[in-house]
């Protein structure tokens, strides 16, 4: 059921996190949420684990990782999660991969990623994890595609992306692995490609309409939405700079085309490096940078069904480069950057009765 608006959305504040972080990887599981490494303030990688108890809203130190590490993927199996690649100390792309038993309050050492990698997309189905693209020691965007079988410990092969890329936006629906967008270097990919699970088979669908970076993406309702970032000048336009938009692209899985929305549809703020996500019928867009001196605190919704955007409460707490979850009608902002980095977790949330 969609929620009726502006009014229906509501921030929680949560104690902050024992260490300010950004770039944290973080992992829902059992009432838990588990914020595993990423960089200090000092810059460096964390190998700082720390859980907070969801209804007693209390915080837990964990056991430190293995491996310190900033941007690592990570998917909850069961009573294990599983953390894949990132940066290490000497900002290097990691190979290690490290599951935390939850029952037992250890970490263990799982057979590693064939290649080092950052900026790995995964996803998981069926207890079997894909991991999707990277950047390798040599600064090379990856194509490869790599499936972990837990009961076996290994990695097998699978047929590689069209387009390398890393740090791409991925998405399940139904026996499909959808991949957006992502990076190669420092350029914006626009390639939008999907893996059938079932065939082994890749298809390429028609590529973003513009080239973005740091752009927000998300998945609803049988739509991919891509929104905002700050817009990459043309190969001919050689005197154009960077410059943040307020765009938003829809693709229609159905129809299988873009829509570039019209100048009356786009979002309020310009805005790139925010959070977005889907509660009751609304894309959300939360914080980022914009053209303003300092982080964005504002937060708006787009209504999927009276297709209009309205602003909602703004963020407790402004920040960019944030870390976020989606757990039922809440979706947590986790750390990132305020004047530094920061130590605040907040969720947005559906009012009881939405």
């Amino acid at each position: 059921m969609a929620a009726g608006g502006g009014q229906a959305f509501a921030w929680q504040v949560f104690p902050p996190m024992p260490t300010c972080r950004v770039y944290g990887t973080v992992a829902h599981q059992d009432g838990h949420l588990l914020v595993l490494g990423g960089c200090g303030r000092a810059g460096l990688p964390l190998d700082t684990a720390e859980t907070l108890d969801m209804a007693s809203h209390t915080w837990l130190a964990l056991a430190p990782l293995p491996t310190a590490r900033a941007g690592a993927a990570a998917v909850v199996l069961g009573k294990q999660v599983l953390v894949v690649g990132g940066v290490d100390e000497v900002q290097s792309p990691v190979a290690a991969v490290e599951a935390f038993l939850a029952d037992e309050g250890r970490w263990e050492r799982r057979a590693t990623l064939p290649q080092a990698a950052m900026g790995v997309a995964t996803v998981e189905r069926d207890g079997m994890v894909y991991a999707l693209g990277g950047m390798g020691p040599d600064t090379a965007p990856q194509a490869q595609v790599r499936v972990y079988e837990p009961r076996r410990d290994c990695w097998f092969s699978l047929p590689s992306m069209p387009t390398p890329c890393y740090g791409a936006s991925t998405f399940l629906h139904g026996n499909k692995i959808y991949v957006l967008g992502g990076r190669q270097g420092k350029l914006p990919v626009t390639a939008f490609e999907a893996f059938d699970l079932e065939a082994r088979t890749w298809t390429r669908h028609p590529s973003l309409p513009s080239r973005r970076a740091f752009a927000g993406c998300v998945m609803t309702e049988g739509s991919v939405f891509s929104l905002g970032g700050l817009q990459q000048p043309g190969p001919h336009n050689f005197y154009s700079r960077p410059h943040f938009v307020n765009t938003v692209e829809m693709f229609n899985l159905e129809h299988g085309s873009w829509t570039k929305l019209p100048r009356s549809l786009r979002m309020k703020d310009k805005r790139a490096d925010f959070v977005v996500g889907s509660l009751g019928g609304h894309i959300v867009a939360i914080g980022g940078l914009g053209n303003q001196p300092c982080p964005l605190g504002s937060v708006e919704s787009f209504s999927l069904a009276r297709r209009r955007w309205e602003a909602l409460p703004a963020m407790p707490t402004a920040r960019c480069s944030c870390s976020s979850l989606q757990a039922g009608p809440r979706l947590f902002v986790i750390g990132g950057v305020a004047q530094g980095p920061s130590q605040a977790v907040e969720a947005l949330c559906l009012r009881d009765g939405v």
